[in-house]
């Protein structure tokens, strides 16, 4: 099978993709990555990455991109392409316009990269594409005898969340276009931690439990993964994903205070006491979300969060999963070289 040896990161300066970009030079590929802004690096700065400037919402901008790339590329059955950026919406008032700038983001990048021929095409999902477990002839009410896999798929409007929505018209398109012949492997992470995370897109909930200021936890279960080990699966679906498939990248499945207390406790702090059960969260979220750190849309959703298997990916593309206390200690350091912690 062809190995990969060059890449362009779309979401570079991100959190996953700046990850993605480390572990591939260090892999000795040939990187470059896109921005918007000309002098945006993310966590990559002296790092040898070749800059390239577009905009998802111009594809003009992205065939050039391409193009430029490409031209640079010794042999075009070693390009892959990692589409990890694009739409983050949360406002619930615009789920309608935000959807379809989401899909027609996702719709550019899909067809620019159809035109230029890459080799693979690598698209970094999310968790919220994953349903609840599907199991024909359950009870109601009834608890599945499985974990949520690659075979539940999320179904359109449940969450009615602008983020999901988004998320899920995204992968829409993705494995529709996989269906009709373009080479892409569709990854779906799950709440990622870890150093890195320049934007802070998902670690104010941890730096708080960090600081002390997170007195409260949920009645709720999530999975978490380390970004470097996300990283390290996006360069395995490259190698060796199969096409048209999707792969759930997560690590450990825990308990939301089980999560924060964990994080309370490597960073020697007060870990959350007090319980909100489910009463007084549906309070919450009609106040508009009064929990520290909270957005009220998470906690609106918060219910559809459920453990998941991550054995299609461990099996297929070696997916690693270190301990979340490491990733904890990592990511708390990193912050702390920064002055944010």
């Amino acid at each position: 099978m062809t190995q990969p040896t060059t890449c362009l990161i779309l979401g570079a300066t991100g959190f996953i993709g700046g990850q993605i970009a480390r572990t591939a030079i260090a892999r000795g590929w040939q990187v470059s990555g896109v921005r918007r802004r000309p002098d945006a690096v993310g966590d990559l700065a002296g790092l040898p990455i070749r800059w390239l400037q577009a905009d998802l919402n111009d594809p003009a901008s992205l065939r050039i991109a391409l193009r430029e790339w490409l031209s640079s590329v010794v042999g075009r059955p070693s390009s892959v392409l990692f589409h990890c950026a694009g739409a983050y919406p949360h406002n619930a008032k615009t789920i309608a316009r935000d959807v379809e700038a989401a899909r027609r983001q996702m719709r550019n990048v899909l067809d620019v990269a159809a035109e230029a021929g890459v080799w693979r095409l690598i698209y970094t999902s999310s968790f919220t594409t994953i349903g609840a477990p599907a199991e024909p002839g359950r009870q109601p009410g009834r608890q599945p005898d499985r974990l949520a896999d690659e075979r539940d798929f999320y179904i359109a409007g449940a969450a009615n969340d602008p983020y999901y929505e988004a998320k899920w018209a995204m992968e829409v398109e993705t494995l529709a276009a996989a269906r009709a012949g373009l080479p892409v492997v569709v990854l779906c992470p799950v709440a990622v931690f870890g150093p890195g995370d320049v934007h802070m897109a998902v670690s104010q909930p941890l730096l708080m439990a960090a600081q002390g200021r997170m007195p409260f936890y949920l009645d709720a279960s999530f999975s978490v993964v380390d970004v470097r080990d996300v990283a390290e699966a996006h360069l395995a679906a490259a190698e060796r994903g199969r096409i048209g498939e999707r792969y759930i990248l997560s690590a450990h499945n825990l308990t939301l205070q089980e999560g924060l207390t964990e994080i309370a406790r490597v960073a020697g702090a007060q870990p959350p006491r007090l319980r909100i059960g489910g009463r007084l969260l549906d309070a919450v979220i009609a106040a508009g979300g009064l929990v520290p750190g909270s957005n009220v849309g998470y906690l609106r959703t918060m219910r559809l969060w459920r453990p998941v298997s991550n054995a299609k990916a461990v099996a297929e593309l070696g997916h690693p999963t270190r301990p979340f206390a490491e990733t904890v200690a990592d990511a708390l350091a990193w912050f702390r070289a920064r002055g944010q912690l």
